[in-house]
């Protein structure tokens, strides 16, 4: 009964943590972003994230969403399912 009970708080624990993160209403920016925050978005998965990041990193910072397109398989449809989520804060090299 033990184990059952704290495997159903680590499990209560880890959703109200996901629902906190959900609806905190803060934007993901994309040129700080690690991999497992990119992956947080829909449509992204860790191929997607490293390819953000390798391009990134090749490229420089993005400057909008339309940056993104340059990313190999990141189309349109990726970007309006997260646009409210995409931020671009950071846009200086260093």
């Amino acid at each position: 009964m033990k184990t059952y009970l704290r495997r159903w708080s680590a499990q209560l624990i880890f959703l109200s943590s996901l629902l906190i993160i959900s609806f905190s209403g803060h934007a993901l920016d994309v040129n700080t972003a690690s991999a497992e925050e990119l992956q947080t978005l829909k449509g992204i998965g860790e191929k997607r994230a490293e390819a953000i990041i390798a391009y990134r990193n090749s490229n420089g910072p993005f400057k909008s969403n339309e940056d993104l397109l340059a990313v190999p398989g990141i189309g349109s449809s990726i970007i309006t399912a997260n646009s409210k989520e995409l931020e671009f804060g950071r846009q200086d090299p260093n």
